[in-house]
């Protein structure tokens, strides 16, 4: 496979996408002007890009053979401790390093086709903020390309060793971080840590996005209570305890979150960042998605530890997390796309995406002609952010000549995807 993150050297003003398949089986032509999807039609029923403009020129997209999507976001990354699985010792973990790994971790994710990351970054204790000033660096050297959220996420809030957190916080929030996160499961104190989070995100006006196993049915409604009515909102994750509990005290915690408007965000890949208490469990343990959907919850996906110690051989591919959860019967293969795009851009406060004329050109062309289809085997991959090609993965399978090796007995025929 070859990968190219950067795409075109110049941003165009036009993009004709040529012959690509929808979801409901149409074929059709789409033009891009900007940023914006400007029109949809029938193939051959649109003009051509037009002359040359002060940005580049117009460009035409052969996507005969491709589905054409919304683009994923990817809401539950951690950039500072991305691929770092593979380290002989602990990382270095000065700036120049992390922000090194951050942006490498963040072009993957882009190539995989998610154009927006939220990465949830420690603050505090020994980390100081020298974690999110690397990311956020990284952000500002990859905007055009991928827009990076951070989130400053603390160990300790309440009690003495927590004394510094909400003063740590600010700080943060100051320097960029676009929403304040936490770890109530590792606080003594959980619900004094939720409460601290709470109030600091109304008073800067930030989302909320915390991590939490949610095995506890009473923290649940006591943080569904404090959370209720917070704007712009509240996200969890993984959530994965849910999936411990009897179903009924499980669909009656669903039930608090749902009323409290408070979004969910699965991780079906396993692993976390290296959260010790939201890690995967036993064997097979994942967050009840078809349980919380059923309940009214808004629900996302996301990959969490992208080749880290929670999870080595995690590679932040959004579509393998569809993949899992449709696999896991959690959904059906549209809605787990779904959960990937419409709804992780939802929990980012990001405009929704549909290939119609008017919505944002963030798009994903995956080779193949049903959701399905791409989710069991998605190889060659174009990535569209604010209207411009800014990836392409292309892969190319041969199989063996039994002419040459008669041991093998393979059929001549070769596969070429790009």
């Amino acid at each position: 496979m070859t990968d190219s993150p950067r795409g075109t050297a110049a941003e165009t003003t036009t993009l004709l996408l040529c012959g690509a398949r929808l979801t409901d089986g149409r074929t059709v032509d789409v033009r891009l002007s900007g940023p914006r999807i400007e029109a949809v039609g029938t193939v051959g029923s649109l003009a051509a890009p037009g002359p040359a403009g002060r940005h580049g020129t117009g460009t035409r997209i052969d996507l005969r053979g491709y589905l054409l999507l919304p683009a994923p976001a990817e809401p539950h990354a951690h950039l500072d401790l991305a691929l770092t699985a593979a380290a002989d010792g602990p990382p270095a973990g000065d700036i120049a390093d992390v922000q090194r790994r951050a942006t490498e971790a963040a072009l993957l994710q882009l190539g995989h086709g998610a154009t927006a990351v939220r990465s949830h970054v420690r603050v505090g204790d020994v980390h100081g903020l020298r974690a999110l000033e690397a990311v956020l660096q990284a952000r500002r050297a990859l905007r055009g390309l991928v827009d990076v959220h951070a989130v400053a996420v603390p160990r300790l809030l309440t009690g003495a060793a927590g004394a510094d957190g909400l003063d740590v916080l600010r700080d943060a929030l100051k320097m960029g971080a676009s929403a304040v996160g936490g770890c109530p499961d590792l606080d003594p104190d959980p619900s004094g840590h939720a409460e601290a989070v709470i109030a600091l995100a109304a008073e800067f006006g930030v989302p909320v996005d915390l991590h939490t196993a949610a095995g506890d049915p009473a923290r649940l409604a006591r943080l569904a209570a404090m959370a209720g009515g917070l704007r712009p909102g509240v996200t969890l994750g993984p959530c994965h305890g849910l999936g411990t509990l009897r179903p009924d005290a499980a669909m009656c915690a669903a039930e608090r979150l749902a009323a409290a408007g408070i979004s969910v965000v699965a991780l079906p890949q396993g692993g976390c960042g290296g959260l010790e208490t939201v890690r995967r469990g036993s064997a097979g343990l994942h967050t009840p998605v078809r349980l919380l959907r059923r309940a009214g919850v808004p629900v996302a996906a996301g990959s969490g530890a992208l080749a880290d110690l929670a999870n080595p051989v995690g590679r932040g591919d959004p579509l393998e997390a569809a993949f899992l959860l449709a696999s896991y019967g959690e959904c059906d293969p549209l809605r787990a796309y779904g959960l990937i795009s419409t709804q992780a851009r939802a929990v980012l406060g990001l405009p929704e995406v549909r290939v119609e004329a008017g919505f944002p050109a963030e798009l994903l062309a995956v080779r193949g002609d049903t959701v399905e289809g791409v989710l069991a085997l998605a190889y060659s991959r174009i990535v569209i952010h604010h209207g411009r090609v800014v990836s392409r993965t292309s892969a190319v399978r041969e199989y063996c000549d039994t002419s040459t090796d008669p041991a093998l007995d393979l059929p001549r025929q070769s596969h070429r995807d790009a």
